[in-house]
């Protein structure tokens, strides 16, 4: 249990309410993209959240002269010191005023979203284990009020073909947004629910993240345990909207997180607590499906095909690379310019890479990702720890171990998931990975605080 100690806080927890209602308030709210306003450039309601926490946060720990970290919290920040130096050094290889902006406009994303993940690690650290089942809970029960909004959205555009976000959205954002349209089948729409979050892509990915992050920790609760029945009900909740999506990448990601579980939890997930709500999800869907078998089969098999313009976009993004490494391999572009490139070879304009690892080559270079993966392995890593401390508490029969373990292997799902939907889409940038990978650097520190305070 020696990992444990090095995680344990120094200092006695002092409360903040206002300071961690901003924090819960940040975490619920990341993947609502769509409340934004354009006051100089975009700006996100999360983001300003996020602003008057960090601001509340540091007025906090300067009124009691409190500058103590816990080691992760250490680590993160020279991680964010290592990004910071990229992302400056990229700045020398802008060439238009455009990319200056686009540059800008990337770094003060970077600086809220890894300031707050830095601060989010200490706050956590301080708080202890019960925090951090908050902050999750935070978290999930954001994403599942998306997909609500969601699904709500998707019934109003079958049932009356209205747009539910010129209802509740543009008189709140001024800004124009609708449910996403596939295209038309035998005369009908297929919509695919994008919720809140501007793109039904953005919504699968994240879902997919959500479903393997909280399943082994559902297929650890004991029989009649208070949260059974209500967790086993929120991830066929996710599912269903996550199929709503129609995201490919959203659903590799998915399957790809569930293999990840499959090993350790193959014979949990032949259990009743498994196979009965699945089958009963299943069933159901097939019977809607049934209904309208013909508009589904041309919908699955438009979204399986590996031709056409969308899915060759996803495959040409990754032929820049080698062009953009001849120029500048070391550090790219410059952070948040792959739309000035593209634009500049292709004239189309406000395109993104379709790929987060396209980005990553193109804008960071060859340095700037090399930091990225060691950043990912700290992730895994601390997943892995996860994991550790819920065997050594398991070795001493300490039932803590029921819940820490499957957070562990939830966590690397997530992380999996994540990536490998990331290979044709583009959402690590955005403020959702934070929130993970806050979740992945914390948990150690966390539980290392809930058993110091039982000594």
């Amino acid at each position: 249990m020696t990992a444990i100690a090095v995680d344990r806080p120094r200092v006695a927890v002092d409360r903040a309410p206002f300071v961690e209602g901003l924090f819960f308030a940040t975490v619920f709210t990341v993947t609502f993209a769509k409340l934004q306003w354009e006051v100089a450039g975009t700006m996100s309601f999360s983001d300003v959240v996020t602003a008057v926490f960090l601001v509340a946060f540091l007025v906090h720990r300067l009124e009691r002269f409190d500058g103590t970290m816990p080691r992760a919290a250490v680590v993160t920040m020279a991680f964010f010191a290592a990004f910071l130096l990229v992302y400056l050094i990229g700045w020398f290889n802008l060439e238009t005023a455009e990319s200056l902006a686009q540059w800008a406009k990337g770094m003060i994303k970077f600086l809220l979203h890894f300031l707050f993940l830095i601060a989010g690690v200490a706050l956590i650290a301080r708080r202890g284990l019960r925090f951090y089942w908050l902050t999750l809970a935070a978290f999930v029960g954001g994403i599942a009020a998306n997909g609500a909004y969601g699904l709500a959205q998707l019934a109003v555009a079958e049932t009356t073909g209205g747009n539910l976000d010129e209802a509740w959205l543009q008189p709140i954002t001024g800004g124009a947004s609708k449910i996403n349209i596939f295209g038309a089948i035998e005369g009908s729409f297929v919509y695919r629910v994008n919720a809140l979050t501007g793109d039904p892509n953005h919504l699968g990915i994240e879902i997919a993240a959500a479903i393997v992050l909280l399943l082994p920790l559902y297929l650890r609760l004991e029989r009649g345990h208070r949260y059974r029945v209500p967790l086993a009900l929120l991830l066929a909740f996710l599912t269903i909207v996550d199929l709503a999506t129609l995201s490919r990448s959203g659903l590799l990601g998915l399957g790809c997180g569930f293999l990840v579980l499959a090993v350790p939890y193959r014979r949990l997930l032949l259990r009743p607590m498994f196979l009965v709500p699945f089958g009963l999800l299943l069933a159901g869907l097939l019977v809607f499906v049934s209904r309208r078998a013909n508009f589904f089969e041309q919908v699955l098999s438009s979204r399986l095909s590996t031709e056409g313009r969308g899915a060759d976009t996803h495959f040409i993004v990754y032929s820049f690379i080698p062009d953009v490494l001849s120029q500048n391999p070391l550090f790219g572009l410059g952070l948040n310019t792959f739309s000035v490139y593209y634009e500049f070879q292709t004239g189309k304009t406000n395109f993104g890479p379709h790929s987060f690892y396209v980005a990553s080559f193109v804008e960071y270079g060859l340095v700037g990702t090399l930091v990225f993966a060691a950043f990912i392995v700290y992730l895994f890593r601390r997943a892995g720890l996860t994991r550790r401390m819920g065997r050594a508490l398991a070795a001493a029969g300490d039932p803590l171990a029921a819940r820490i373990r499957p957070l562990g292997w939830g966590l690397a799902a997530a992380l999996v998931s994540t990536m490998v939907s990331n290979v044709f889409y583009l959402t690590m940038s955005f403020y959702y990975f934070y929130v993970l990978a806050l979740l992945a650097i914390a948990a150690p520190a966390a539980v290392a605080h809930h058993l110091a305070d039982r000594e």
